[in-house]
C-alpha cells in the first residue's frame, strides 16, 4: 500500500509540474522577461516588442496608458514597481519623469553612437527612438506656397480668420511655445501667439486630424500639425487637398520632438533594460518604430519610410528636445495669458 502511495504521489508532482509549464525549457526563466510601461498605442509598440523576443528570447510584459498615468504609477509604486523601462512621446513627458526621480542614467556608447546628442537628455536618462516633426500644412487649393514661412509669421494679420490650431492643452504645442521661450524670450513669443489667436477662424481642435478635416471642409487655410498624423490621412485620400510646408528654412528649422525611453529608476533587471534600449535604436528596430507610425528614425543610418520620404528633407532645430521640458510650464502659463485655449 505504501508503495503504491509514492507511485501515485509522484505522478500527480509530474502532472503539477508539466501542467505549470515547469516540466522542460519551452519557456524563458522569469529574469528573462521585461516589464515594460508605454504610452504607444498596442498595435505601434506590440509588433516591435515581439521582435525583440524572436531575435533574444526575452519576453516583454507591457502596459499602456497615457504618460501622466503611467508617470503617476511609477511615483506610487516606488521601489516596489515592475517595471524595468518608460516608453512615451513627447521630451517633455520623459524630462517630466526624469524630474521626478523615477528614470535611470544609461552610460552607452551605443546609444551615443545611434542617436543624436540633440535628442538625448543631457543627464543620459532617457534616449530619442523616433523623431516627429511638427510643422504647418495647409490647403493646396487656396494658398501658394510662396505665402508661407514660418511659425511666428502665422502671427502676421495676413492669416486673419484664415489659421486652425490644435488646443493648447496638448503637450505637443505646449513643447513648440516652450521652443519658442528659448528662441525668442517671453515677451516676443507671448505677442506670437497672441497673434495666432487673433488669426483664428475657429474654436481650437482636440487633435490634429480634425484641424486637417476643417482646412479640407473650408473653414481655415493653414495650421501646425505632427506629419504623421498628414500622412495617415494621406495614406487613406491619396487625393488629400492638403500639403505640408517646412517651417523657418532660414531660420531656427522646423521644430521636432521624439518619442523615446529611459530604464526605470527601479528596474527589477536594468541591464536587460539597456540592452532592450540599444536594441531599439538598431536598424531593425528603427524601421519597425518609424514605420509604423510614419516617424522618422534617430539613427542617421537608417532612411525614413518611402512614403515618408516623399514629402521631402527639412533642415530641424538643433535645440536640445529637453527644453521642451525645462520651459513647459513656462509655456503653458503663457499660452493661457495669450488666451490661446
Amino acid at each position: 500500500m505504501e508503495r503504491m502511495d509514492m507511485r501515485v504521489f509522484g505522478i500527480i508532482v509530474g502532472a503539477v509540474i508539466m501542467a505549470s509549464g515547469l516540466w522542460g525549457c519551452s519557456e524563458p526563466a522569469a529574469d528573462e522577461e521585461l516589464v515594460v510601461y508605454t504610452s504607444r498605442n498596442d498595435h505601434l509598440i506590440k509588433p516591435v516588442f515581439d521582435a525583440y523576443t524572436e531575435a533574444t528570447g526575452v519576453r516583454i510584459r507591457y502596459i499602456t496608458d497615457n504618460a501622466a498615468a503611467l508617470t503617476a504609477r511609477l511615483q506610487a509604486e516606488g521601489e516596489r514597481s515592475p517595471a524595468d523601462m518608460l516608453i512615451t512621446v513627447d521630451a517633455g513627458n520623459l524630462w517630466n519623469a526624469a524630474e521626478k526621480g523615477l528614470l535611470s542614467p544609461v552610460e552607452s556608447e551605443v546609444l551615443s553612437n545611434n542617436v543624436p546628442a540633440a535628442l538625448t537628455d543631457p543627464k543620459k536618462q532617457w534616449y530619442g527612438l523616433t523623431v516627429r516633426a511638427r510643422t504647418l500644412v495647409y490647403s493646396r487649393d487656396r494658398i501658394q506656397p510662396s505665402e508661407l514661412s514660418t511659425y511666428e509669421n502665422l502671427a502676421d494679420p495676413q492669416w486673419k480668420g484664415r489659421l486652425c490650431l490644435r488646443t493648447s492643452k496638448k503637450v505637443y504645442n505646449q513643447s513648440l511655445v516652450a521652443t519658442m521661450i528659448e528662441r525668442q524670450g517671453k515677451e516676443k513669443t507671448e505677442e506670437i501667439v497672441r497673434g495666432w489667436v487673433a488669426n483664428l477662424a475657429t474654436d481650437v481642435f482636440s487633435n490634429d486630424t480634425a484641424l486637417m478635416e476643417a482646412i479640407v471642409a473650408g473653414q481655415c487655410d493653414v495650421g501646425i500639425v505632427n506629419t504623421y498624423y498628414y500622412g495617415r490621412m494621406k495614406r487613406d485620400n491619396p487625393q488629400l487637398p492638403l500639403e505640408l510646408f517646412w517651417a523657418n528654412q532660414d531660420t531656427s528649422g522646423v521644430h521636432v520632438n521624439i518619442s523615446g525611453a529611459g530604464v526605470t529608476v527601479n528596474a527589477p533587471h536594468p541591464e536587460k533594460a539597456k540592452d532592450l534600449l540599444e536594441w531599439l535604436t538598431q536598424p531593425a528596430a528603427q524601421e519597425l518604430l518609424a514605420d509604423r507610425n510614419l516617424e522618422y528614425p534617430v539613427n542617421a543610418s537608417v532612411k525614413p519610410p518611402e512614403e515618408v520620404r516623399s514629402w521631402g528633407e527639412f533642415k530641424a532645430d538643433d535645440l536640445n528636445v529637453s527644453v521642451a521640458g525645462a520651459l513647459q510650464v513656462e509655456a503653458v502659463k503663457l499660452m493661457d495669458r495669450a488666451g490661446y485655449r
